[in-house]
């Protein structure tokens, strides 16, 4: 383990290798599960308020759902995570002309349509976070729908924390991931 200011960061977070590669998982991480992907409750607020300008962008399974429930719901822990069309994809997933899974909410930040992000949880995926009353624990979720991207980054020597560099800079900051950038350095020489 490696603390890095009120994180507790697993070492498997910069041992392994990994690079999405949805041309081999489709985007599965987005339509199995148990349940919706973790919200906070600010996204949870900022996606009901762009929830207008993606409407369209929805499928109609999707937009009955969110009709007849809301974006979100509390999972079997009591947990906010997103809607989800009879218990598989998320209701904010499409799938592209590959029949690859994609989050419309991501599709509409990216193209400028919207300024909110798409969840958190969804953007750091593989790595899941568990707040505790006095740190962060920040592990990395292993699942077999993963396997291509595990492949393709050990292929191409790509960590999951340089993987995954933009969404731990947007979760904790510049200065964290510099932290965490000069303790993968520390740890390298000594071994």
């Amino acid at each position: 383990m490696l603390q890095i200011e009120d994180t507790i960061i697993s070492l498997d977070v910069i041992e392994s290798h990994f690079i999405c590669d949805l041309c081999k998982c489709k985007g599965e991480c987005c339509v199995d599960g148990d349940a919706g992907a973790p919200l906070e409750k600010e996204e949870n607020d900022n996606i009901n308020e762009i929830l207008p300008l993606i409407w369209d962008d929805l499928s109609k399974e999707a937009q009955l759902l969110i009709e007849k429930q809301g974006i979100s719901y509390k999972d079997y822990d009591g947990e906010l995570v997103t809607s989800i069309i009879n218990g598989k994809e998320c209701v904010f997933t499409y799938f592209d002309e590959n029949g690859v899974c994609k989050c419309v909410i991501d599709n509409a930040y990216r193209e400028g349509r919207i300024s909110v992000q798409k969840p958190i949880s969804c953007h750091l995926y593989p790595i899941r976070l568990q707040k505790y009353r006095d740190f962060t624990a920040v592990n990395y979720h292993r699942w077999s729908i993963c396997q291509p991207a595990v492949k393709f980054g050990s292929k191409e020597g790509v960590a999951l924390y340089e993987f995954l560099k933009e969404p731990l800079i947007r979760k904790f900051g510049n200065k964290w991931y510099d932290k965490l950038c000069e303790a993968v350095e520390h740890i390298k020489e000594n071994k």
